[in-house]
């Protein structure tokens, strides 16, 4: 794993060689730093411009790929026009494309039942955070007491072991959350895809360049199937040996500069 800015000619020789460039980012962590309640993750004006800029260039395709449910990261972007896929591409909107897992839309009725039980459970835990994302849920811990977070790993151990000894729900985690979801072979890098072919519909023979921002674990499925010629995946966060990505930016500060750096580009 390299620093991207030291990397930096060859990425802006890619750059200048492609004739479409898709750039995607997850959201918590990448364009805005962690924060204690998923609430207070605000997107910054400066970040938000330089979002904004690249859009309204014809060469960029923006999609913004997160954890979060389509709705909520749709509204604390606020921009039109891009890419949006929630709940880690379950469900994905953008020009010319409005796409619902069919699987995890039938499971809706489950994950409801499920954060209703872990609500119960992890109720009397102060700092506990249980989010019903309609087609999966996370029980974040960071406000959890470090002596109780045991307690909560626990009780998630307890409720899902026989969900998913049934292949009825996937288990993740992440930064301080777990997560159910539904039991498919669905992430954020199927997302990935299917917004490339979407894109690729519309710009038949077009050489395109894929440039993919993330800092969590469930970013590696995505920065798994990216890498150079094709595209160039950065991890956001110190170098970390065991990310899949080939690049990094060590803060949610340099993905500005980034972001800037990309804008004087093209």
């Amino acid at each position: 794993m390299q620093h991207l800015f030291r990397s930096w000619q060859s990425f802006a020789s890619d750059v200048g060689a492609a004739s479409h460039i898709l750039l995607f980012s997850d959201y918590d962590g990448t364009l805005t730093p962690i924060v204690s309640r998923p609430e207070e993750a605000i997107l910054s004006p400066e970040v938000k411009d330089k979002l904004l800029a690249l859009a309204d260039k014809p060469i960029f395709s923006v999609g913004i790929i997160s954890g979060r449910p389509l709705a909520e990261i749709k509204t604390m972007v606020g921009i039109t026009g891009i890419y949006y896929a929630g709940n880690h591409g379950l469900e994905i909107e953008g020009p010319g494309l409005k796409f619902i897992n069919p699987v995890a839309e039938s499971a809706r009725v489950e994950i409801k039942d499920l954060a209703r039980r872990f609500s119960v459970k992890l109720g009397s835990i102060e700092g506990a955070i249980v989010e019903d994302k309609g087609l999966s849920l996370s029980v974040h811990y960071r406000l959890v007491k470090e002596s109780e977070q045991k307690i909560v790993a626990e009780v998630f151990h307890q409720i899902t072991s026989p969900l998913l000894h049934e292949g009825k729900i996937r288990v993740t985690s992440g930064k301080k959350v777990r997560e159910v979801r539904p039991p498919i072979d669905w992430h954020k890098g199927k997302a990935v895809e299917t917004i490339k072919r979407e894109i690729k519909k519309v710009l038949k023979g077009e050489q395109l360049l894929i440039v993919y921002l993330g800092d969590d674990t469930t970013d590696e499925d995505a920065f798994r199937i990216i890498h150079r010629p094709q595209g160039w995946s950065i991890f956001v966060g110190q170098e970390n040996p065991l990310s899949n990505a080939d690049y990094f930016l060590s803060s949610t500060s340099e993905v500005l500069t980034f972001l800037s750096r990309l804008l004087d580009l093209k």
